[in-house]
């Protein structure tokens, strides 16, 4: 009875563990402490086999012992009994051995293991975390233009020669994927996933999960949604010649053959300008962002309009701030990204032991990143900002407070009333689609419960380098900007008359390999009277 109650203990804390968290894999911050809990589960199931490897010899030593014994004694059974030593003995092994034996093999020694496995299941990742890898892997290939072969083999821009001989996709883990995107209604996806598991079958790769047969049903209705029904037919009949009695596949194949004919009667244009936006937008939903194409070929490095004139024109310099007591002695290194408008990045601004503390009064904090939503005035999250965040007060730490002085020792605002400092995790495919900092004119209540006014600046510290991936760039200008550990990049986001700087609309880039950290500091309105004085007439 307890042995049963201890299983149903176990059976609820599995059920319940499921909707304990969610996005897990928006951090790397978060998943760092899932390697260590299955490096410790790893070390738990290892001590599980030893134990029953033992317990197996010392029931085989049972065994052999008892074999020997009953072998000798069915030679001659009557002579043998006729010992009262061995009469003796069967008796006793009969009544208190063979108990004993029975105990052995009853005893349970994946205890331990099992009671481990609950603990920490509780901090595993779901089937939404899962989902949403898969999508960033998927965000991944869009954005930077990745074949399959390249993600399966894990040969991605930037990555180590030990990573690569690890960080490959097997069959079924690409036939997962496209699954991913056939339950995401993405056939574009689906066809590309589908396709590179069964190359990698083709090729040899074994699987004991999933076969040609489940690929290639997949693959065919995959290609025929996206209007394709020549390629539709020839995966059917593949299907058919690996099992003529599929069901399924013999319905599809006079259906897509009918189609086809009647396709051919009617001279229908396969360049059809439906089907064209259909194959140039890769399927996308209907919240396609006009500008997602700049955007992601910023993030490529492509389309960044840094003219020889435009950088002629940018320089760096040691600054001190109009000769400011913090850096009349110690001037800060001050290089222009950008001249209109002005982004200025300053280099060595934070140290790495100060940067360290930050990341660790936030890990606990972060959770799933929120945007302002204008309909509601509210904070709430959307699928175009995926990233862990958490917000940290002045006062809850001397290096806190010390990052917020540096800010306005630097910019020379007053950060009395900005917003706390937020520190941003990005895991995989973590991004931030384009976006203004300010409040625009169609949202008057933006910032309203704040009380002190719309953003006018934005102070955005890098706290890690990143391997490849994960700029910010400004899609209205063309400037993209790389993240470089310890270095801060500063804009205004409005213009001296008080009016919002639409060319200040950026975007994060999806991290393709690494691990970003960045705090935001956002300064407002109010309390920049006699910081930057208004100018109704001055806008650049």
């Amino acid at each position: 009875m307890a042995k049963l109650r201890h299983c149903c203990t176990v059976l609820l804390l599995l059920f319940t563990s499921v909707s304990a968290h969610s996005d897990f894999f928006t951090s790397i911050g978060h998943m760092t402490d899932l390697l260590f809990v299955e490096r410790d589960l790893v070390s738990s199931l290892k001590d599980y086999v030893r134990a029953e490897e033992d317990k197996l010899q010392r029931i085989k030593r049972w065994a052999d012992r008892l074999d020997a014994l009953s072998t000798a004694g069915s030679q001659d059974p009557e002579g043998f009994l006729g010992h009262p030593v061995n009469a003796f003995k069967l008796i006793k092994r009969l009544n208190t051995e063979w108990a004993e034996l029975e105990s052995l093999v009853l005893t349970d020694v994946s205890d331990a293991f099992v009671s481990n496995l609950t603990i920490q299941r509780q901090h595993f990742p779901n089937d939404d975390d899962q989902t949403g890898a898969a999508k960033a892997l998927m965000r991944l290939q869009d954005t930077y233009k990745l074949d399959t072969e390249t993600i399966s083999s894990g040969r991605l821009t930037g990555s180590s020669s030990v990573a690569t001989t690890s960080s490959v996709l097997t069959v079924e883990d690409c036939y997962d994927l496209g699954k991913v995107a056939y339950s995401d209604v993405d056939y574009y996806h689906t066809e590309l996933w589908m396709a590179q598991a069964l190359k990698q079958l083709e090729q040899g790769e074994e699987s004991s999960v999933v076969d040609a047969i489940a690929i290639l049903d997949y693959l065919s209705y995959s290609v025929y949604q996206q209007g394709e029904l020549e390629r539709a037919l020839a995966f059917t009949k593949k299907l058919l010649e690996l099992d003529p009695s599929h069901q399924r596949a013999n319905g599809n194949l006079k259906y897509f053959e009918y189609q086809l004919s009647k396709q051919k009667k009617l001279e229908v244009d396969d360049n059809d300008e439906e089907r064209r936006m259909w194959k140039e937008n890769r399927g996308r939903r209907d919240d396609y962002l006009p500008e997602r194409k700049q955007y992601e070929k910023l993030c490529r490095g492509e389309g960044v309009r840094m003219t020889p004139r435009r950088q002629s024109r940018l320089f760096c310099r040691y600054y001190d701030n109009g000769r400011h007591p913090r850096f009349v002695i110690g001037p800060l290194k001050q290089e222009d990204e950008w001249d209109s408008p002005h982004i200025v990045r300053y280099h060595d601004i934070v140290s790495d032991r100060d940067m360290e503390k930050v990341k660790e009064l936030a890990k606990p904090r972060l959770r799933r990143a929120t945007v302002h939503d204008p309909q509601t005035g509210t904070l709430t999250t959307a699928h175009y900002r995926v990233s862990k965040s958490a917000w940290l007060g002045a006062y809850e730490h001397p290096v806190v407070d010390k990052i917020n002085r540096r800010i306005e020792d630097i910019t020379g605002l007053d950060v009395g009333t900005a917003e706390d400092l937020q520190v941003a995790n990005y895991g995989v495919g973590g991004q931030y689609e384009p976006h203004f900092d300010f409040g625009r004119k169609d949202e008057p209540d933006a910032f309203e419960e704040l009380g002190t006014g719309n953003r006018i600046a934005t102070w955005l510290l890098y706290m890690s380098d990143v391997q490849a991936g994960g700029a910010t760039v400004f899609t209205d200008i063309g400037a993209a900007v790389q993240p470089k550990k310890g270095s801060a990049v500063f804009w205004f986001n409005l213009y001296p008359s008080g009016e919002g700087d639409y060319r200040t609309r950026h975007a994060a880039c999806p991290v393709l390999l690494g691990n970003k950290w960045v705090s935001n500091k956002w300064m407002h309105e109010r309390g920049q009277e006699f910081r930057r004085r208004c100018d109704l007439h001055w806008t650049d």
